[in-house]
């Protein structure tokens, strides 16, 4: 083994390691090994950077722009009214229906732009059928898997194995050549979420409002400032209430008239009510000072926090969130967002204390107090997505039958080979922008410039794996592992290794990582390797073990309140399921 070798070997075996661990953003892990490689000189500067002008590159960012065209004209919403008008009607009926239509526009669009759009119609689906959203929002998040499949579009790890495929001179994975067995698939997991699915899935039902699904009423209390109090004089930045104790004014009741979400440089005076929210230890110096005085008895509901501009709603801090690792105190949320946490919900333990020092993750479920009249821009923010229902976005219908044509365009230009699916995704983001379907602005930030820093940094590594010939090795040891059983084991090996990779590290460097291994793999026992890269692409969609798999898992790990082992109990069973399918059925859609 040389030395180039060794050192590619050992970067790969340290990526792997550290997208499983977690420890690091995927996106700098790249960039890590991708400076490595660059220092090493095991790569050239110009093949080291070629990733980020790599036609699968330039094709995902494509992609998101044409997503979030779809999304910001409404085309996408139109589902989401129909799943409400499922509610009232069969339980079962309502589910299935729900997963053909989230599979269907996941087919088309980015998956975690489908279900981030799509979970607060679910939730309100599972008001009208009188079940519990942890038995809708995992199909929800499963289904847009299923629908990734299908398509060259569908998802983005699709369009990076197709051009991976390419350059190592197989034809590129046409638009529709997945279909036919990834809607074998679909509907074999369809089956398998309305049976077997719903009986493995918890039932953990919501309250009657947000204050009672998150409980934050035993820590919601009014206080009035009595005569000679600290506070009068004192404004609600400066004040005591968030300095000394764990505290936040939500509102202040002056002579009847309520300021919701008041600003800091508000001065209290004597008789004001407060509304305030705290913990446990501040509830107690409360009764004991001699400043406040507590009215006792109130009852705490979404309506009564909802007096004036102010609202309650639910938020999940997004993948790629810049709140992931950082606290309420560090990014002034209240400030940044013109908003206030009142609990936060991380995996299935909700929190109520020492909110302003709780460093957040991908996933946490926030209850927030907001001005009406923010929500619209706040559902537009990245860094998280709100799942409450808070009416519909400023819809253009006109721009909305633009935004389909063009991404009917594209889908057509791919399917008829017309243009590289590259070409076609990106005339239809130009076209989007053109049109004014999108602003430039909203054109960039609807980019995942994650992701594209990941392919940037990650696809150089597969080269290198190849060029010092650490792919003939790993390739090596597959065939002598389970190269005696022939090559349909090979395929069930590798569709199994993909899946078990994919639940714990980003699909796109599982199969960025994975490709190169299978064609080495199938030129080494005189295959057709193209078998061996499809089985790569279905198996990175497989993400259903884990909620840290895949974005959309973690969208609903807290609106839905799910436990890690959630995931296991129903990912488990269905990943057998599609590794049989696959071990089965990849070589008769495509012989070696």
């Amino acid at each position: 083994m040389s030395p180039d070798t060794a050192v590619v070997l050992g970067l790969l075996v340290a990526a792997v390691v550290l997208f499983v661990s977690d420890r690091l953003r995927s996106d700098l892990v790249a960039m890590i090994i991708l400076g490595t490689l660059l220092a090493t000189g095991i790569i050239a500067p110009d093949e080291g950077f070629s990733g980020f002008a790599h036609p699968a590159t330039v094709a995902v960012a494509a992609m998101f722009v044409l997503s979030a065209g779809l999304e910001r004209t409404g085309a996408v919403n139109r589902v989401g009214e129909l799943l409400g008008g499922l509610g009232r009607r069969n339980h079962r009926l309502a589910i299935a229906t729900m997963m053909i239509s989230v599979g269907t526009v996941s087919a088309f669009i980015n998956n975690t732009a489908a279900v981030a759009i799509l979970i607060a119609p679910v939730l309100t689906m599972a008001r009208h059928v009188g079940t519990s959203p942890s038995k809708l929002l995992i199909p929800l998040s499963f289904a847009s898997l299923f629908g990734g499949s299908c398509t060259l579009i569908g998802t983005s790890t699709n369009i990076l194995v197709s051009s991976m495929a390419e350059r190592h001179g197989q034809a590129p994975i046409g638009m529709f050549e997945l279909t036919p067995f990834g809607l074998i698939l679909a509907v074999a997991g369809l089956a398998f979420m309305v049976t077997v699915g719903q009986r493995l899935l918890p039932d953990r039902g919501r309250g009657a409002d947000l204050t009672e699904e998150f409980d934050v009423r035993s820590y919601l209390t009014e206080l009035e400032i009595v005569p000679g109090s600290q506070l009068i004089g004192a404004t609600v930045g400066n004040c005591a209430l968030g300095h000394e104790v764990d505290a936040d004014v939500l509102a202040v009741v002056r002579q009847g008239r309520t300021i919701t979400l008041p600003q800091p440089n508000i001065v209290l005076e004597e008789g004001d009510v407060l509304w305030v929210r705290s913990d446990l230890a501040a509830m107690r110096a409360f009764r004991a000072a001699d400043w406040v005085r507590i009215h006792p008895g109130r009852t705490w509901a979404d309506e009564g926090l909802e007096a004036g501009d102010a609202t309650i709603i639910e938020a999940v801090v997004a993948p790629g969130s810049s709140l992931i690792g950082t606290s309420l105190a560090e990014t002034d949320f209240r400030n940044r967002f013109g908003a206030t946490v009142l609990a936060i919900r991380h995996h299935d333990e909700i929190r109520h204390s020492r909110l302003a020092t709780t460093h957040l993750s991908a996933g946490d479920a926030l209850l927030v107090e907001a001005p009406r009249s923010q929500m619209l821009r706040l559902r537009g923010r990245r860094e998280f997505v709100v799942v409450s229902d808070i009416g519909p976005l400023d819809e253009q219908p006109t721009r909305r039958r633009t935004a389909l044509l063009i991404v009917a365009g594209v889908v057509a230009l791919a399917a008829t080979g017309l243009a590289h699916i590259a070409v076609a995704a990106l005339l239809g983001a130009l076209a989007l922008v053109l049109a004014r379907c999108l602003r430039l602005d909203e054109a960039y930030s609807a980019i995942d410039w994650q992701v594209i820093f990941l392919l940037g940094g990650i696809l150089p590594l597969g080269l290198a794996l190849e060029r010092t010939g650490g792919a003939d090795l790993i390739a090596g040891l597959l065939v002598d592992g389970v190269g005696g059983l022939g090559p349909v084991a090979i395929l069930s090996a590798l569709f199994l290794v993909t899946t078990l990779l994919t639940a714990f590290m980003s699909n796109n460097a599982t199969a960025a990582l994975l490709v190169p291994i299978a064609v080495t793999t199938a030129a080494g026992i005189g295959i057709d390797p193209r078998p061996l890269v499809i089985t790569i692409a279905f198996g990175a969609s497989a993400s259903f073990m884990t909620p840290v798999g895949y974005q959309t898992n973690l969208l609903v790990y807290g609106p839905g309140s799910y436990r890690f082992s959630d995931y296991l109990k129903v990912g488990v069973p269905l990943t057998l399921v599609f590794w049989l399918l696959a071990t089965l059925l990849i070589p008769v859609f495509w012989p070696f």
